[in-house]
């Protein structure tokens, strides 16, 4: 007796579902160790305190320098959403069913590149970048669930503007 393929590829679906999910939160714990911020890189302050007329130094990074990792947040971000939908597009002339499963883990891996990179940027860029991330994720799962599905980018392009006006704002 053959298996019925339909419940095969149910099951193959899933299983890929949950490697790549599961390889994109262990990305996103290991990626969240590897933000170098400013003004965290060790004390070049003696281990004695010394006397002197120069006012403390802060622990806290300046807006300056979180303006910095903002602004490397925003280009790695939109170099990243490129990529994603350069790796899409080749991703989809696979074709169903199996194009539909490399479509999904594209758009998984992408998600998992925007949380990575969103990481230590202002409010406004980490919010716009959460909302990139959950339409990434949310066209990942509509091409999961029918090897028809050709689902609209519209939320997408609206979440990536709102990206570009968050990156683009002072």
């Amino acid at each position: 007796m053959r298996p019925d393929m339909r419940i095969m590829g149910e099951m193959s679906m899933n299983l890929a579902r949950f490697v790549v999910s599961g390889s994109a939160v262990v990305a996103v714990v290991l990626m969240s160790g590897c933000d170098p911020q400013a003004g965290s890189a060790g004390s070049t302050t003696p281990p004695v305190p010394v006397a002197s007329s120069a006012a403390p130094v802060s622990a806290a990074p300046s807006v300056a320098a979180i303006d910095a990792v903002t602004v490397k947040a925003c280009g790695d971000l939109k170099k990243d959403i490129k990529e994603n939908a350069d790796r899409v597009a080749k991703a989809e002339k696979i074709g169903p069913p199996v194009g539909n499963v490399a479509v999904s883990a594209q758009w998984a891996a992408g998600s998992t590149a925007v949380i990575a990179h969103s990481i230590g940027a202002n409010d406004a860029v980490s919010a716009a970048a959460d909302k990139v991330q959950k339409e990434m994720m949310a066209l990942g799962d509509a091409y999961n669930k029918s090897a028809s599905a050709k689902p609209s980018k519209k939320k997408l392009d609206a979440a990536v503007k709102e990206l570009n006006a968050a990156c683009a704002a002072p």
